[in-house]
């Protein structure tokens, strides 16, 4: 993520191969991201499952955790407009509504959402309200503005993009210690990553050819970028994220005591502090010693730049989780939610 938004900030330029390279994260980081929320969601509903006294606690809990992402993500969205958080916010609202539902209903709601919002597209104008030049919303303050930004066109809305967090949250209450699903996730997530990746181009190509869609409509419905996030998009998503998170559960069984596991299992419990100091303090750190504006800089600089933060960013958890149990934002979140 803090590549594919670096390169979002500090500028794409730059050779064809480089820029390969930062394109194949867009969407698939965030889509992986959200599925881990809707994983942990799913582990809290297994640890309460069955006690009524925790199965509110835990509701209660989601609630106020909703509540304080919806308005952190808010405060800061005129620095950071790309903003997932307060989709998040929004998310966990409309799951509490599935926690503790049978698991298949949060695959059944999320696989309609995915259906749903080409619907969506073919019958309502996508760019309404964007300057795509600046990547700008707007109306996003006027009441219309934030709810169609919201729930269809924004950068995560959540129309489909909810069904990540239901996916995650499905997958939360399968048994994660069995490594027998766990390898069979993994097969069958990357299954469906490379054969979205070959047909997707395939599907463009035909539309183009024997459809008559112009490039940019073929792209729009067959692509697998995330705006729009077409079915293709969003399986090509839950492909790589049941990938990721499944070799992740692998590698980790396989080399517990390695140091590199170590420092991922902390910086992991660190990821939301680590999410907003990427906003607040990488975003602004280069514009001080240089005299370069946003978008200004190569693809060179913002991939470089992303490592660069991503090591500090694992050095940072660890040293600060060697002194508490909590990374700050974390923390901060516990206490406002308890």
């Amino acid at each position: 993520m803090i590549i594919v938004n670096f390169s979002l900030v500090f500028g794409s330029e730059g050779p064809e191969w480089i820029q390969a390279i930062s394109n194949f994260f867009k969407g698939k980081a965030a889509a992986s991201f959200v599925c881990l929320a809707g994983v942990g969601l799913g582990l809290l509903v297994s640890s309460a499952e069955g006690n009524p006294l925790r199965e509110a606690a835990v509701k209660k809990r989601v609630f106020k955790r909703a509540l304080i992402l919806l308005i952190l993500g808010l405060t800061y969205y005129s620095i950071w407009p790309a903003d997932i958080l307060h989709y998040y916010g929004v998310y966990m609202l409309i799951a509490l509504a599935f926690l503790f539902q049978p698991a298949a209903y949060s695959l059944r709601f999320g696989g309609l959402l995915i259906v749903l919002f080409p619907i969506l597209l073919f019958n309502f104008d996508y760019t309404e309200g964007w300057n795509w030049e600046t990547l700008d919303y707007l109306d996003f303050w006027s009441l219309e503005g934030f709810f169609r930004n919201l729930f269809f066109n924004g950068f995560h809305p959540f129309i489909p993009w909810m069904a990540f967090l239901l996916i995650g949250m499905w997958l939360g209450r399968q048994d994660l210690y069995d490594e027998t699903f766990i390898l069979a996730l993994f097969q069958r997530g990357l299954a469906l990553f490379i054969t979205i990746q070959v047909l997707s181009p395939f599907a463009v190509s035909k539309a183009i050819e024997v459809m008559g869609f112009s490039p940019e409509s073929a792209e729009y419905v067959f692509g697998t970028g995330s705006m729009p996030p077409n079915p293709m998009y969003m399986l090509n998503g839950i492909g790589f994220a049941f990938t990721l998170i499944s070799g992740s559960i692998w590698w980790a069984w396989k080399r517990k005591e390695s140091r590199v596991i170590k420092a991922l299992d902390r910086t992991g419990r660190f990821a939301l502090s680590l999410y907003i100091i990427h906003v607040i303090l990488g975003m602004t750190l280069p514009l001080f010693f240089t005299e370069k504006e946003y978008g200004e800089f190569s693809i060179y600089f913002s991939l470089a730049y992303s490592l660069l933060f991503s090591v500090f960013g694992v050095f940072l958890a660890m040293l600060w989780l060697s002194k508490a149990k909590h990374g700050p934002f974390e923390w901060l979140l516990r206490k406002l939610s308890a």
